[in-house]
């Protein structure tokens, strides 16, 4: 009878700390898309879990141009920070995912708020695009990121090679 007092004793506990088990997972997406046809391809990351506080993390962010236009070709654009919908996410491709603590949970949201609240015109095609918007986040995580030339307007491929930089992660390319 001691023993079965005893293992509700112990559940009851692990049930009622919760937080104690609480932690945010950070997973990298990308989007195939087509230059000619839809949306661009895209890579954004997505945000879910419980933080050390109670509070359920559900979200997702991702940096773009606020218009498409030619003009993104030409230079510097307004920019914009996309929360995509459910329907859309699950029509992605989940590279890899990493867990946060709260600080570097807190880290992302800032610097989520610093791509968002930057002024003028902040989206380059070639030096600030969503690539470099996820790098920022990866590497808030401890991740190795580099990018290269001629991987910086494909998203899944540029995801793929974070992969291979990182082989703690254990993830395997996407094709």
């Amino acid at each position: 009878m001691k023993r079965i007092a005893t293992f509700i004793v112990t559940l009851l506990a692990l049930v009622w700390s919760g937080p104690a088990f609480a932690a945010v997972t950070m997973h990298f997406h990308s989007f195939n898309g087509s230059v000619l046809f839809g949306r661009y391809p895209h890579t954004f990351i997505v945000l879910e879990g419980t933080l050390g506080s109670g509070k359920v993390v559900n979200e997702n962010y991702g940096f773009t141009a606020k218009k498409v236009s030619p003009a993104i070709l030409n230079g510097p654009v307004v920019h914009d920070i996309l929360v995509e919908k459910p329907k859309y996410i699950k029509k992605t491709n989940r590279h890899f995912s990493v867990r946060l603590t709260d600080a570097q949970y807190e880290r992302v949201k800032a610097e989520v708020s610093k791509w968002r609240n930057a002024p003028g015109k902040y989206y380059d095609l070639d030096t600030r695009n969503c690539i470099h918007f996820v790098g920022a986040m990866a590497q808030i995580a401890g991740l190795k990121v580099n990018y290269p030339d001629n991987m910086l307007r494909r998203p899944k491929k540029w995801l793929n090679h974070v992969t291979g930089l990182n082989p703690a992660l254990r993830a395997k390319a996407i094709k």
